[in-house]
Order: C-alpha cells, then structure tokens, then sequence
C-alpha cells in the first residue's frame, strides 16, 4: 500500500485552513492530495500535476469515484510548467499552499516495469512520461561515450566509482547490447570492489539513481519550477519541499536562501524536517526524507 512520506508533518506546516486553494506538483497516488483535501473541504480547491499518463488515468479514477471532478483538478503534465497552466486556469485563484514532493512513486518501483527498480528484471527506460519523452536509461547506457558516462555517475549518482562503472559498462557493450536492469546490475558489481557490495546501501543504487535524474531532468525542472511558486503563490501562502538526496535538497536550500535574502520569503525550516523512526520502521522509503518549508513575505 502506498504512504504518503511526512504526511502528518506536511499537514501542520501547510498551514492549511478551510476553503484555501493548494497546488500538488506531484500527484503521485494522491496519498498528499486526498490528505490536503481532507483540510481544506468543502469550499478549497486543488489543482494536482501527474506526469505519468498512466497514474494521471488512475488519479482521475479516484477523483471521480469521490465525485471531486470540480475539486481536484489533475492535469497530465510535468510541473515544470506550474506557471503557464496556473494562469490557464482562470477560475483557480492564487494558492496559498504549494507542495513538491519529489520522491519516486510506489508503483513506479513496484508496478511500472520500466526499470526503475534494480530488484527486478525490467527493460532500462525510466522515464515518468514513455509517451511523450525520447531519452531512455537504454540509450544512455548502450550509446553514450565512457567520458560522459562517468561524469553524470559521478556528479548525479554521487558514486564514487563512476570511472570503473562507466569503463566495465562500455566494455560489455561491445560484446552485447545491455538491455534490462538485471544485466545493469550484474555490470556494476563487477565494475565495483568487493567490500562495496556488503554495504547497506545496494551497489546499484547511486548508478540508478543517477540514470533516472538524467532521463527525466529532474533537477533542472526542479530549479525552473522552484522560482514559478514562489511568483505564483499567495502572500503568507507556503510551499512545502519534500526531497530524497543531497542534489535536490542542496538545489531547494540554496533557492530558499537566495529569496530569504532577497525578502521574498521567510524560512520556517532552519533544519529540514526528517521522518520519525516509527515512520522509517513501517515505510523503510521515507528514510533519506527531508522536508522544507517557506512563507512568502
């Protein structure tokens, strides 16, 4: 079953209220969404962003079996457009709580069969969107030079042997293309030392992680929208930040502190907010977690 990470911890620092308008960037499985609506019915209105095709069918589902077609607006699309379809939205008025949480879907590891997880034998695609976007994992890892390889392991993954990694990947390809996670994952534990595959953290995580941000462009739609809610939020309105590694916590903590800076916003977050050991015991996911939170001033 699917959890909402910081769910209760989201609620309180939203500063929601009744007949409020929210944004969630980040649909999901609608775990925050639901959850926001529950504080903000019955005159409040959400306006959710999907980018898979296939949750955002889901997600329509669960609006209308609730009959909330007129209250929870979900539109398929990257959020990377936040501003452009706020203003198309003509009826929706300035939010006063905006929420990004930019954590991987349940069912993106679990149901998608699109490579995201390294626990199963899944074609290398990883993209949110198979629809509408081009650049696959596959792609990456059977075209891309061994310099540029090693450079996003490295800088994206934050993986320490992205040299080895990149080389023994390039090696193998020329014997037989690499076409699912599996093969991946055998790859690295090859290309890494020994020792590092006793580790807590799985050897191919850094490499996965980093493969997912590249096809998806994560962290630049994360500095593009970043700027969008702070324009398009209501005075005293808040917007909530839930990331899951270091590039987007450090790219939202720097965003934050420059508009502090400027006197746009007020940080009401000094220390990210991390989950509670009872919330890791019964969702392990929700470890790496931590939440941000700012007012506009």
């Amino acid at each position: 079953m699917h959890q909402p990470v910081l769910i209760k911890e989201v609620i309180e620092n939203l500063n929601l209220e009744k007949g409020i308008k929210a944004i969630d960037c980040t649909f999901g499985q609608g775990g925050h969404t639901f959850a926001i609506w529950e504080k903000i019915k019955p005159s409040g209105k959400i306006l959710a962003f999907e980018r898979d095709p296939i949750l955002y069918e889901k997600g329509n589902e669960k609006i209308k079996e609730q009959g909330l077609e007129e209250k929870i607006i979900l539109k398929n699309a990257n959020f990377v457009f936040l501003e452009d379809i706020f203003k198309n939205e003509r009826e929706f008025e300035k939010p006063q709580a905006i929420l990004f949480d930019l954590g991987l879907s349940s069912w993106h590891l679990d149901e998608s069969k699109r490579g995201f997880s390294f626990k199963n034998c899944e074609p290398l695609d990883m993209r949110f969107n198979p629809y509408g976007e081009e650049l696959t994992a596959h792609e990456i890892v059977n075209k891309w030079e061994e310099e540029n390889l090693a450079g996003f392991f490295k800088e994206l993954g934050e993986e320490r042997f992205a040299k080895r990694i990149a080389e023994k990947i390039v090696t193998e390809r020329k014997n037989r293309t690499i076409e699912n996670t599996s093969q991946l994952v055998e790859i690295i534990k090859t290309a890494v030392p020994a020792w590092y595959c006793g580790k807590k953290i799985h050897w191919a995580t850094r490499s996965f992680q980093a493969l997912r941000i590249l096809v998806n462009q994560e962290l630049d739609n994360l500095e593009k929208s970043l700027p969008q809610a702070i324009e398009i939020l209501d005075k005293k309105g808040r917007i909530a930040v839930i990331s899951y590694h270091s590039l987007e916590d450090r790219i939202t903590k720097h965003f934050f502190k420059k508009q502090a800076q400027k006197q746009t916003i007020k940080i009401l977050t000094k220390k990210p907010i991390i989950p509670s050991e009872e919330e890791i015991e019964k969702n392990p996911r929700s470890r790496s977690a931590k939440l941000r939170v700012v007012e506009k001033i």
